[in-house]
């Protein structure tokens, strides 16, 4: 049974055929693309080689939340790894959402815990606590992540939901998914895509 604002069974793409926007950018990709995690965003702003937000984050982190890290444009330096997966882990934490680079991606891996990011470094960041932001607006993946809004990701990308908003959403997206199961079956029968998808002509 669903409860409110249950993402467990809606894909990324199916409400891609209807919204345009609170996509991230295509490049933040899965290292595991078999799973699917959604819950409210924790934010995270992270400037550099600074990683003192992610540390202080990832001790208020509660059940069921998505980690969702600005970088701030840094191309250079992996913000996660074994360690904080296992403090993410320990903290209930659902998956991480990271607009830059990881290391130690076997052990995330055997860990099986879901993360979303551009890619791989060996260059690490260091809790110099200079600076850094924890549960503020942020900027990840071309789209604006309020604390609390609600993140669905999956094998297709990272979509950010309004939680006002979700709901209707989520209803939406949970029917088209029902009706597309009848399409198939219509197409495994015989049917073309064309006489499927044909509108039916108005009368005179």
């Amino acid at each position: 049974m669903n409860t409110p604002n249950d993402l467990s069974d809606i894909e990324t793409a199916t409400l891609g055929h209807f919204l345009e926007t609170g996509f991230m950018s295509p490049a933040l990709q899965a290292l595991l693309p078999d799973r699917r995690v959604f819950g409210p965003a924790l934010t995270i702003r992270m400037q550099g080689d600074d990683g003192a937000a992610l540390v202080d984050a990832l001790s208020i982190a509660e059940p069921g939340q998505v980690i969702v890290v600005d970088r701030c444009g840094d191309m250079r330096h992996a913000c996660w790894g074994a360690v904080t997966t296992c403090a993410a882990q320990a903290r209930g934490v659902a998956g991480v959402v990271i607009d830059g680079f990881v290391t130690d991606r076997s052990a995330i891996t055997q860990a099986g815990f879901p993360v979303w990011c551009r890619g791989r470094s060996p260059i690490t960041t260091k809790p110099r606590g200079i600076g850094g932001d924890v549960n503020v607006t942020i900027h990840c993946g071309g789209v604006a992540v309020h604390p609390g809004d609600m993140v669905l990701a999956d094998e297709s990308g990272v979509v950010v939901l309004n939680p006002a908003q979700a709901q209707a959403h989520i209803d939406r997206a949970r029917q088209m998914q029902q009706d597309e199961l009848i399409v198939l079956e219509r197409l495994r029968a015989g049917e073309t895509l064309a006489e499927i998808t044909r509108r039916k002509k108005q009368p005179a």
